[in-house]
């Protein structure tokens, strides 16, 4: 029994982990081997443990049943390019993003900026117009990880109701001659196609590296390229947005920087206090709390935590007093014992002195 009881647990924590991570086919076959697992521990238990654990393995199986629907979701969001032949790379898959500014919590002054400089003139063109105002163009969200830059993204082109492209560096590179530039040149294609699109690449550093201290031919050839397709990007299409992403902004080529590639730069710091009361809020609202857990208090012990970290902290805190359900039949409440448990083990991803250093890079003081 107790073999099976372990089984569940592990399958169980990696369903949470895949489902968190939007990979909902992962999630749902790791959910129904937990529902099994604890099937079979129920049917080995004495009483009271055997009604309290055949519920917890209906649940278990309900959260995959609920996968399929979001694996279905998942699809419908997402439609090849039309206009390419042959089989479409995943980079090459718009979305349409359900997300928008109000599912992400904080960072109000950062929305201001994007609404400002980048969703405003789409949605005002005459008066853009008018004042000379430009559409389009480039962004870079830089800061620490694990603070909401892919969510920032998704939520831009939420809000515009704009086709969102996603790209890594390590999707687009490639070890033949030319293949790399001609990637880059069909993402911005297939972008520039769409009545409205947003590009959003991560880990942005690792194609535009600084080319002096790089010995790569391949990163010398396509750096340039993507330059280039980056200063045309508002000028020849201005409903045309790209949004590069980074944790390592010291990292990039000097010349992304330039006006017309990179116009402005974002910095995304880690969530002030009423941000992570926000994502306490959200994470929490609908899991039952005891009494004794001060929400005031926990955003206080929180401060330095990514908004990545805060949400793992609440899974783990949820996690423990399940396990306290499914193995001694104790329904009890999340209480504030299983925050301070889960915050003695788990530490802010992000040290002082890197913060430091991104705050210096956000001031101007680091090049």
């Amino acid at each position: 029994m107790r073999l099976q009881l372990d089984r569940a647990k592990d399958q169980l924590e990696m369903a949470v982990k895949a489902r968190d991570a939007g990979d909902y086919v992962t999630a749902k076959r790791c959910f129904a081997l937990a529902g099994k697992y604890m099937l079979e521990a129920a049917e080995l238990s004495p009483d009271p443990y055997k009604r309290s654990r055949t519920e917890a393995a209906k649940e278990m199986l309900g959260y995959a049943e609920a996968m399929d629907r979001m694996i279905r979701l998942q699809e419908q969001q997402r439609a090849p390019i039309p206009v390419l032949e042959g089989e479409t790379p995943s980079w090459l898959v718009q979305e349409k993003p359900s997300v928008r500014f109000a599912d992400v919590a904080g960072l109000e002054d950062v929305k201001e900026q994007i609404r400002l400089k980048l969703i405003y003139p789409f949605e005002h063109p005459d008066e853009a117009e008018r004042y000379g105002i430009r559409s389009g163009g480039g962004i870079l969200l830089y800061g620490p990880p694990g603070t909401g830059k892919t969510l920032i993204a998704r939520a831009t082109a939420g809000e515009l109701d704009a086709s969102f492209f996603v790209a890594k560096p390590s999707d687009l590179m490639s070890k033949w001659v030319g293949e790399a530039e001609q990637n880059v040149n069909k993402l911005f294609t297939a972008a520039r196609a769409c009545e409205r699109a947003v590009i959003f690449l991560d880990e942005v550093e690792a194609m535009l590296p600084r080319r002096r201290g790089s010995n790569s031919t391949v990163m010398q050839r396509v750096v340039p390229q993507f330059l280039a397709e980056l200063e045309g990007f508002g000028g020849k299409a201005g409903n045309l947005l790209f949004i590069g992403a980074t944790n390592e902004p010291w990292s990039l080529d000097p010349a992304a920087m330039r006006p017309g590639r990179f116009d402005e730069k974002i910095y995304i710091p880690l969530p002030d206090e009423l941000a992570r009361r926000r994502i306490l809020d959200l994470n929490l609202q609908e899991r039952p709390l005891a009494e004794d857990v001060d929400l005031e208090q926990l955003t206080a012990r929180m401060a330095g935590y990514s908004g990545a970290d805060i949400v793992h902290i609440c899974h783990r805190a949820s996690t423990l007093a399940f396990l306290d359900a499914i193995e001694a039949g104790d329904n009890r409440p999340i209480g504030w014992s299983d925050f301070e448990a889960v915050l003695a083990e788990v530490r802010p991803s992000v040290s002082t002195k890197d913060l430091a250093r991104f705050e210096q890079f956000a001031s101007g003081g680091e090049s």
